[in-house]
């Protein structure tokens, strides 16, 4: 017998395992909310986290669909506002609103990826506030 290592047979393959950050559950959920975090610096992440969310949503059952339906809300409000923002920009409030905008998706991102970890539903994720 010897200790070198097997080629697998064609035909064979073992799938590339991805521990379940692409199932639907509270993994996928997770990496959604770093997605969203990162879109502060890369910006088009969060593009990336609302369309595996909806993809996802309806599928991971229990308290992480709530999850799956806050981030959807969070992403489609803070667009919302951020056009108002820019296109009120041209009369000097717009900033303020983009930076409104910014502290409360941070907030509901916060709040959100805590309750996740503490395996936690959110209480009311139709809402529009925090």
């Amino acid at each position: 017998m010897s200790n070198a290592p097997q080629t697998p047979e064609p035909g064979n393959h073992q799938p590339l395992s991805t521990d379940g950050w692409f199932d639907a559950g509270p993994k996928n959920a997770q990496l959604i909310y770093i997605l969203y975090f990162l879109s502060v610096i890369v910006g088009l992440t969060s593009i990336v986290g609302v369309i595996m969310a909806y993809m996802n949503r309806g599928k991971a059952g229990g308290y992480v669909e709530t999850h799956y339906t806050w981030l959807i809300r969070t992403f489609w409000i803070a667009v919302l506002f951020s056009l108002v923002g820019l296109v009120l920009a041209f009369i000097g409030i717009g900033f303020l609103i983009m930076v409104a905008v910014f502290i409360w998706a941070i907030i509901r991102l916060i709040k959100g990826i805590q309750r996740l970890g503490r395996g936690e539903p959110i209480d009311d994720p139709q809402t529009w506030w925090i």
